[in-house]
């Protein structure tokens, strides 16, 4: 009995495959045959970048003909210019911070360049760095407070815009004092003025291009200048933008001058008729849910028109 079972269970696995089989080949005839002897792996245009002009920061010359120098910017304009998602929200960005920045830059005396090292530090949003920094121009805390903003618990004027402009002017105009060019300036505001000065004296040099620096600092520069190229020249690059596809100035708001402390902004934002998040969005630098003012300072706060 055992045997016959062996049996049938035998012929009963052969006649399954053959079936098996049977109907992947009758599929597999079916299926259209496709032809891969001259198709590329990946259906995509990928070019390098031409460095075929001449390129400056501030005024200041890039000296490409250095092939280290050369390859260096060429990597920045490289990663910036296939980082496709990022450059497009700097683009639209741009058409909303850019006017008043370099109104600033301007009135300040700085060169309208810098409006890029705002791009290189936060993308142009109230960023918070892993090391703290914070805000568009990306100031610490200490910095901050050097340069006049106000830091604490529930208010922080490093995400103020306009006031966080001038302060980060008045810094460059501190480094460029300090060490005779824009482009160093641009270099000590990312590593700090000390650590700079130290790096300076030990190479025996003053000029940015021939310092060997962190790889942070190496870098900078290189990425200012490649956000410029990129953001000035982006049909160039292959970004096409129509006009509706920038982000517009938050300029249509009134200004409201407080000198009190206000316990609650939840209910400071109901009597002007907005939402405590567009309160937050024209005032960032507002951080808790309260504005304490012992002292009488005058604040201003700006309350959008558009009521939402």
């Amino acid at each position: 009995m055992t045997k016959k079972l062996t049996l049938y269970i035998v012929a009963l696995a052969g006649i399954l495959t053959v079936a098996v089989f049977g109907s992947y080949k009758e599929k597999e005839e079916k299926l259209p045959k496709i032809d891969n002897s001259s198709r590329e792996v990946l259906s995509q245009r990928v070019e390098s970048v031409t460095l075929s002009k001449s390129f400056d920061l501030a005024g200041e010359v890039i000296p490409t003909k250095i092939p280290d120098i050369r390859e260096r910017l060429e990597r920045e304009l490289l990663r910036n210019s296939y980082y496709h998602s990022s450059t497009v929200m700097n683009l639209k960005r741009a058409r909303r911070f850019f006017p008043k920045i370099e109104q600033i830059l301007a009135e300040e005396g700085v060169p309208q360049d810098f409006k890029f090292l705002a791009v290189a530090e936060s993308d142009l949003t109230q960023a918070t760095s892993p090391a703290g920094a914070k805000g568009i121009w990306q100031f610490m805390r200490g910095t901050g407070k050097e340069y006049g903003l106000e830091v604490n618990n529930d208010i922080d004027e490093r995400m103020h815009f306009e006031k966080s402009t001038r302060a980060a002017c008045k810094y460059l105009k501190k480094l460029h004092a300090r060490f005779g060019s824009w482009t160093m300036a641009a270099a000590a505001y990312n590593m700090g003025g000390s650590r700079l000065k130290k790096e300076s004296t030990a190479q025996k040099s003053k000029y940015y291009y021939d310092l060997n620096l962190n790889q942070e600092t190496s870098r900078y520069v290189f990425r200012i200048a490649a956000l410029k190229e990129l953001m000035t020249n982006p049909e160039t690059y292959g970004y096409y933008l129509d006009a509706q596809d920038y982000y517009q100035p938050l300029t249509d708001y009134s200004t409201i001058e407080q000198t009190t402390t206000v316990e609650d902004l939840g209910d400071f934002a109901s009597k002007y008729g907005i939402s405590y998040r567009q309160l937050k969005v024209y005032n960032p630098w507002m951080k808790s849910a309260r504005l304490p003012n012992a002292s009488g300072k005058r604040y201003e706060i700006k309350i959008p028109n558009n009521k939402y």
